[in-house]
């Protein structure tokens, strides 16, 4: 984490260093190379890992970087944001340039932007530094600040764009996600041994992940804005919440993200995310009633094999049926299941004739076709994206690439295809798991 070439390398990969790596044709387009010289790609991979220094904190604002290009393809300046309320890329850039911009090429990572926030318009600068060209990756989706290249282009300055797109794109991944749907990105991080267990019985294990893991995990904090988990968590592990480098020392106060917790428990004095006032205690919404309320549980056992699931399902439907008497839901009342859904033909046939017979309104999803199995990750990621099909009134996809199973079919299961399905109005969903040696789980969550 300790230079700008690392964090580069962790968002882009190890290979976009050692040569041209910029984004591939469009299907039936022309090649994106074609458009740009050898000095204006080399000039936006320098930008590329200027935009991804580590000097500039999670925040509001896109990661940027410019470097400013002489006719002949020599490199004058460079500059890079640096978080809310300090120069934007092009003006650092420009600044450090002086008179030898004008009439220089600037190779921006972002369209500039045409609006005035903190800082004056970045389209401003580059006409009042007399740059007789721009070069940008990505298109700004911001609409208060989009608009910058049609700006400059009408004021006479050439203009061209996607170079190196896919790159910038990925680099400004969260910010564009929380710019166009109007939400935050989520990256949900657990660590479970192949069992399931997340630490040793007697609470004695500091950590089961290996120390490559935990780095990555910090490359990902890093990330990150924020840092949420709830007062169990506190209560039980004392975190720091910290983005720490590899040999384990916190970075800068301001490279840190903040600390939120949330859960109606009190926090002890003492505890380490309270350390300073980077911290925000949600203690008036419980994770329980923030997105999504677990209304009833149940979990079965038949022993039958440590694979292959008993041929009636008699233990899964009675997992299901104590789940949903216990949140005191009925069945007709629910809308959707994410499915335990393995895509063996033995398993899959009996969950979907348990499914016809207790929940037959049911749209059923089976996410696994996209995520994998990942064993004892499974079940928590199909919690998740259950209470997300609640929250967005959108069912995830069955990718489906083979067709559904003519056994399941026979059941007259509703099974939701490759595009995903719209659900307005969905409050009941079930999200099923059946571990091995005949284990059987069933969630029952609800929307006020």
């Amino acid at each position: 984490m300790g230079s700008a070439h690392e964090a580069y390398d962790a968002v882009m990969g190890p290979r976009a260093r050692g040569g041209v790596r910029v984004s591939p044709p469009e299907p039936g387009g022309k090649d994106p190379m074609a458009l740009f010289t050898a000095a204006e790609t080399a000039a936006m991979r320098r930008a590329l890992r200027l935009a991804a220094s580590p000097d500039a904190p999670p925040g509001p604002n896109p990661r940027v970087g410019c470097v400013i290009v002489s006719a002949e393809g020599r490199i004058l300046a460079e500059g890079h944001h640096r978080g809310a309320g300090t120069a934007h890329a092009e003006v650092d850039a420009l600044t450090r340039a002086g008179e030898r911009a004008r009439g220089a090429v600037a190779v921006i990572t972002l369209e500039p932007c045409d609006h005035r926030g903190r800082t004056g318009p970045c389209t401003r600068a580059l006409l009042d530094a007399g740059i007789a060209e721009v070069v940008y990756a990505q298109d700004d989706p911001n609409p208060l600040a989009a608009g910058g290249a049609a700006r400059l282009r009408k004021a006479g300055v050439r203009v061209r764009s996607g170079l190196c797109r896919r790159e910038a794109e990925r680099l400004n991944r969260a910010w564009t996600f929380a710019v166009t749907r109007g939400r935050p990105l989520v990256t949900w991080k657990l660590a479970a041994s192949l069992d399931g267990r997340v630490a040793a019985a007697d609470s004695t294990s500091r950590w089961i992940t290996p120390s490559v893991a935990r780095r990555d995990a910090h490359s990902l904090r890093r990330e990150c804005d924020a840092i949420m988990v709830g007062t169990g968590t506190v209560l039980a592990d004392d975190p720091a919440l910290t983005v720490r480098d590899e040999d384990d020392r916190p970075l800068p106060r301001a490279l840190q993200p903040l600390r939120v917790v949330v859960g109606r428990r009190t926090v002890p004095e003492g505890a380490r995310v309270l350390v300073d006032d980077r911290h925000l205690l949600v203690a008036d919404h419980d994770p329980r009633s923030v997105l999504a309320v677990l209304a009833g549980a149940a979990v079965t056992n038949d022993a039958y094999d440590v694979a292959r699931p008993e041929d009636s399902g008699r233990a899964q439907e009675r997992a299901l049926r104590l789940a949903l008497g216990r949140a005191g839901v009925a069945p007709q009342a629910v809308g959707h299941v994410n499915a335990h859904a393995t895509s063996t033909p033995v398993g899959d046939v009996v969950e979907a004739r348990v499914l016809a017979r207790v929940l037959s309104a049911a749209g059923v999803s089976a996410t696994k076709s996209s995520t994998g199995h990942l064993l004892g990750g499974a079940g928590g990621l199909e919690a998740v994206l259950t209470v997300m099909a609640l929250v967005t009134g959108r069912l995830p996809p069955t990718l489906l690439p083979g067709g559904v199973d003519p056994q399941v079919s026979a059941t007259g299961l509703d099974v939701v295809g490759p595009a995903g399905r719209s659900a307005p109005g969905l409050r009941a969903a079930v999200s099923t798991s059946f571990g091995f040696g005949g284990h059987n789980v069933a969630l029952v969550l609800t929307r006020g």
